[in-house]
């Protein structure tokens, strides 16, 4: 098997950090060629830098590149890059067959596509870039001939699931959702949920920002548009179905009743390794096995819409050819982050993603300009909307 070189956006995130532990476990066969990564764990990427020695790495700003240099010593030559130069720099490195994006956030769509302008294999967890722009990407996968192989581990298994097969022979997409940690809370319960509480994910370890949107259902929401566009589905197609046990992935039900769907243990490692790998099955120690003499039961249930309204806010803007889905994803970034830092209630996130969309005059059919116009506004809406709650 010839050697894989990669690109990695977000190196020291959670989706960063599992690939490159694959990667260790297969320095055969996969070799890390650029790295990107934030202000926040400079100790830690300076490490990845020193062990897997890429040719090139992109951090956002130049006090960063100065601290990085202090860290490197001497004995370390690497070509530094910054702000949103190092992160496309990154991702569009010569040497590099595929970009794995574990960046969060529409921070990804500029790499991503000009990962895409050169014809790279996306290994794709930055669900953002599609919900933000599908309109204006997936064009651009068919132009350069690039390719998308989603991370995220529900797309991952309607990508398995299709595997020899069209969305003509398909009758719809079954996108599983845990629950997060207010599955079995009361509405009420849910309005006063707290930021610890909403940090406790019951089955995947995640970044802050996806863990909040797992808890108001707003991830699924966001994987609904993001399916949308990599499968060519309509969005009245894709159903959320709740799975607690989070063992299968998400599956695919055929025209003629048969429903194909993939399993596994909750663990990253799992779609980022297909990823990295595809369209080869290669055998891994780093990824954890499912034993089905383990499993008591599997259950199922239908989402509910009046406690989570993300999800119905998402739902709807699905079906919409325009700026919207953007602007919802924007609006969604700024006030998990008010969230985050305590300056507003759990309660308050789908009520102010509403007021930007109710303030928001849709462009149909956008081009990129038209999406990075919308996300502009979005933002600047979303924190004039925060600054008033204070004033």
């Amino acid at each position: 098997m010839a050697t894989k070189k990669i690109s990695l956006l977000g190196s020291t995130g959670s989706i960063g950090r599992q690939t490159l532990d694959i990667v260790q476990a297969h320095r055969d066969t996969l070799e890390v060629v650029a790295l990107a990564a934030g202000a926040g764990n400079l100790d830690v990427f300076a490490e990845q830098i020193k062990q897997f020695r890429p040719a090139v790495v992109g951090v956002p700003t130049d006090e960063n590149r100065k601290t990085l240099l202090e860290k490197l010593g001497s004995e370390i030559r690497v070509e530094i890059e910054t702000g949103s130069t190092g992160l496309e720099t990154v991702a569009a490195e010569s040497g590099a067959d595929t970009v794995v994006t574990g960046v969060v956030g529409f921070l990804g769509l500029k790499p991503t596509a000009k990962a895409i302008e050169k014809g790279k294999t996306i290994a794709l967890a930055n669900k953002e870039t599609l919900v933000a722009a599908g309109s204006a990407v997936m064009p651009m996968v068919q132009k350069y001939g690039a390719k998308i192989v989603p991370v995220d581990s529900e797309h991952s298994a309607i990508f398995q699931s299709l595997s020899g097969y069209t969305t003509n022979d398909v009758h719809s997409i079954w996108l599983t959702a845990s629950g997060g940690p207010f599955r079995t809370w009361t509405k009420e319960q849910i309005e006063s949920a707290t930021r610890s509480d909403a940090l406790k994910h019951p089955n995947w370890s995640m970044g802050q920002k996806i863990t909040i949107d797992s808890a108001t259902l707003m991830n699924k929401g966001l994987e609904i548009v993001e399916a949308r566009w990599l499968f060519d589905i309509t969005a009245d197609r894709i159903r959320v179905v709740v799975h607690p046990q989070s063992i299968l992935h998400s599956a695919v039900e055929f025209v003629d009743g048969s429903i194909v769907g993939q399993m596994g243990l909750p663990d990253m490692r799992l779609p980022i390794h297909y990823a990295l790998f595809h369209p080869e099955r290669v055998h891994s120690e780093r990824v954890p096995r499912l034993d089905l003499t383990t499993l008591s039961q599997l259950t199922f249930e239908e989402p509910d819409i009046e406690r989570f309204a993300c999800l119905a806010i998402a739902k709807k803007v699905a079906s919409e050819d325009n700026t919207s889905a953007c602007v919802m994803n924007a609006a969604n970034e700024i006030v998990v982050a008010a969230f985050l830092n305590e300056r507003i209630g759990f309660k308050d996130i789908p009520k102010l993603i509403e007021q930007v969309l109710e303030k928001h005059k849709p462009v149909t059919n956008p081009g990129l300009d038209d999406i990075l116009e919308a996300d502009r506004w979005a933002r600047q809406e979303a924190d004039n909307l925060l600054k008033s709650r204070a004033a």
